[in-house]
């Protein structure tokens, strides 16, 4: 049995083949779309996946450590320590900023981990290369992404690190790589002050009759001391003991150190609901935008070329051809043109994703539904055009 849909696409095929690219790239965009809604939530997830907590202890009335600041003073993780459920505790800074690499500056999240044995709260958990840090000063473990190799000298404020190992996958909620450094360093850094404003505190304290007493010679430089040192840490992660309920837990620690206290599941409610909403809530509506117009697109293009073949569908009505062998033959070359479409959407968008500078993770779910909604849209526009072909007057058409 001859095909018509086939023999008209053979005809064509030229046309036919670069419509369905077109309309490949336009699906590729719409897939990629869907992809940078999903890691950016991805990347939020990830986030708390590696620091390895059960519980963020942070400061009171606080949302912290991302969504507001949180300063705690570093020796509470002591008290946390000797609470029944708890298995670990470790202190943890958080810092934006730009790492100096180079001639170039990258913008990373710089965390201040305790050094310690390998599953301690805050340290990465997974490394492609080199080591954890061992030591209490001057190495970093830094995300892939970064482009920091192993060895590397890197600049964070004034002083360098050497980039001892390499982690994947270990960023921030904005998609910013991560770099591990030793919690005192981070700590350092976080309130560093340059040299002409320390040169002004100093003068300012040694002006103060309060701090410059002549009876008491060594309290001036306590206090020089006192402001140069930070002994604080945005949040504590807690990791519970096996079968421990981290509701419970958590309560336990609230009544007892008066303290705010989040599990996971609370944890990553503020951050897609405080911190990444409005940002992922963008992207969502440029998602069903684009895919309104794709969806617009791909019904104009088989509208028009159902159009262009008003002629022919004229003849096989004057041989007399039955109607359901035209709608066939119309639904058959929609559903194709759905079918190569999609499948250039699918290449180009695993192919070009890589190029973006934030994560884009396609999922095959994403890709299943995006599938069928394509042939349902060719599907219902094939309908329109069918109907447009079959109210076709041959003698007007032919003549016209």
């Amino acid at each position: 049995m001859i095909s018509l849909a086939g023999r008209d696409i053979l005809h064509s095929w030229g046309k036919f083949v670069f419509t369905g690219v077109g309309l490949g790239l336009l699906i590729g965009v719409t897939l990629s779309m869907a992809g940078i809604y999903r890691g950016m939530v991805d990347d939020a997830q990830v986030m708390l996946d590696n620091t390895g907590a059960d519980l963020w202890v942070v400061q009171q009335g606080t949302q912290g450590p991302y969504a507001e600041p949180s300063s705690l003073y570093d020796d509470l993780y002591r008290s946390l320590l000797n609470m029944p459920d708890v298995e670990y505790a470790a202190n943890i800074t958080y810092l934006i900023m730009q790492v100096g690499h180079g001639e170039q500056d990258v913008s990373s999240m710089v965390v201040g981990v305790t050094a310690g044995k390998l599953g301690t709260p805050g340290q990465p958990r997974y490394l492609v290369a080199g080591r954890h840090i061992t030591r209490s000063h001057y190495e970093a473990i830094a995300d892939i992404s970064s482009r920091f190799q192993l060895g590397e000298r890197i600049r964070i404020r004034r002083n360098f690190y050497t980039v001892v190992g390499l982690s994947k996958r270990t960023v921030s909620y904005n998609g910013d790589p991560m770099v591990f450094i030793p919690l005192k360093d981070a700590q350092e850094a976080q309130f560093l002050k340059d040299n002409d404003a320390l040169v002004q505190q100093r003068r300012r304290n040694a002006e103060n009759p309060d701090f410059n007493r002549p009876g008491i010679p060594d309290l001036l430089a306590v206090v020089n001391a006192s402001q140069s040192t930070n002994t604080y840490v945005n949040a504590v992660l807690v990791k519970l003991k096996p079968g421990t309920l981290p509701e419970d837990a958590a309560e336990t620690i609230r009544r007892w150190t008066r303290l705010q206290v989040y599990t996971r599941t609370q944890m990553e409610s503020i951050l897609m609901d405080k911190v990444i909403d409005k940002s992922a809530r963008q992207i969502a509506l440029f998602l069903v935008i684009l895919s309104i117009v794709s969806a617009a697109i791909v019904a104009f293009i088989i509208y028009t070329l159902t159009l262009g073949k008003i002629r022919e569908i004229a003849v096989l009505k004057l041989i007399g051809t039955k109607n359901r062998t035209i709608a066939g033959m119309i639904m058959q070359q929609s559903l194709a043109l759905g079918v190569i479409g999609f499948v250039v959407g699918k290449i180009t968008a695993t192919f070009w994703v890589p190029i973006f500078p934030k994560y884009v993770l396609l999922m095959p779910l994403d890709s299943v539904a995006g599938f069928f909604a394509v042939l349902a849209i060719c599907a219902l526009a094939s309908l329109v055009a069918i109907r447009m072909a079959l109210k076709v007057d041959p003698a007007e058409a032919i003549g016209g």
